[in-house]
C-alpha cells in the first residue's frame, strides 16, 4: 500500500481509501483544511502511519477502498465516522459488488481502449472526462493489474469476516459498475444517491470535508 498526506494545522485528520487503480494525483482539486491521508495501490496491507497523534478520524472509502478500509478499522483509533462512496464492503459479490462482467471488463483495460474505459464507466459529461483526463492516475496497467489480482485474494481470505460498519454511503446514480438497486437495500436509510453521475464523482466537490457532511 502507498500513501500520500497532506499536513495542515489540524488536530483532526481525514483518511481517504482510494479505489482500485488510483493514486493521490486524481484528487487534487480537492482542498482541505484538514490533515488528509490519501491511501492507495493495495498490493499489501502494509501502512507505517502515527494515527495516535489526532483527536477526530473521519474515514472516506471509495470503490475498491471500501472493501479494504473494513480490514483496517480496528487498527486505527479515535474514528468519529465512516462513509462508503461508490462501493461495497462485499467487493466481488455477484449482486452487492463487482460483478464478474464488470471484473472482466476492468481485467481486460489496456493501452488501446483504456479511454473509452474511462469515458463509459467513470464520468458524466465531456467536461468531466476533460478533467479525468488532465488529473489522470499515473500508474502502470501492469500495476493495476497486479492491485486487482491482490484484491481478489485478499477479499476471498477475508469476505467471512467483513462486517458493515458505515454511517453514512454515497453512491452516483448511473454508476455501472455497481448495481444501484442493490447499494439500496444494502445501505438502506444511510444512503444518498448523487444525481446524474457516474463512479468518479470529485469533480462534484470541493473538499474531502464535503464529502463528510453530506446528509
Amino acid at each position: 500500500m502507498q500513501y500520500f498526506f497532506q499536513k495542515h494545522n489540524s488536530a483532526d485528520l481525514i483518511i481517504f481509501f482510494a479505489g482500485w487503480g488510483c493514486d493521490y494525483n486524481q484528487f487534487v482539486n480537492l482542498h482541505d483544511d484538514k490533515n488528509i491521508l490519501i491511501l492507495y495501490d493495495y498490493q499489501n496491507l502494509e501502512l507505517d502511519f502515527d494515527f495516535g497523534k489526532y483527536q477526530n478520524i473521519d474515514i472516506i472509502a471509495y470503490s475498491a477502498g471500501v472493501f479494504v478500509s473494513c480490514l483496517l478499522f480496528d487498527k486505527i483509533p479515535n474514528i468519529r465516522k465512516r462513509i462508503a462512496l461508490c462501493g461495497n464492503p462485499y467487493l466481488f459479490d455477484e449482486h452487492l459488488g463487482l460483478s464478474a462482467k464488470s471484473i472482466q471488463v476492468m481485467k481486460d483495460i489496456n493501452l488501446d481502449n483504456y479511454l473509452e474505459f474511462r469515458k463509459k464507466y467513470m464520468v458524466a459529461s465531456d467536461e468531466e472526462y476533460v478533467k479525468y483526463n488532465q488529473l489522470q492516475s499515473l500508474r502502470s496497467i501492469e500495476s493495476c493489474q497486479s492491485e486487482l489480482e491482490y484484491l481478489q485474494k485478499l477479499y476471498l481470505e477475508n469476505k467471512h469476516k467483513i462486517s458493515s460498519e458505515f454511517d453514512k454511503a454515497i453512491v452516483a446514480e448511473n454508476d455501472l459498475l455497481f448495481n444501484l438497486e442493490a447499494q439500496k437495500d444494502f445501505y438502506k436509510e444511510k444512503l444518498s444517491i448523487i444525481k446524474n453521475a457516474k463512479h468518479h464523482i470529485f469533480f462534484r466537490f470541493n473538499s474531502f470535508e464535503e464529502i463528510t457532511k453530506i446528509p
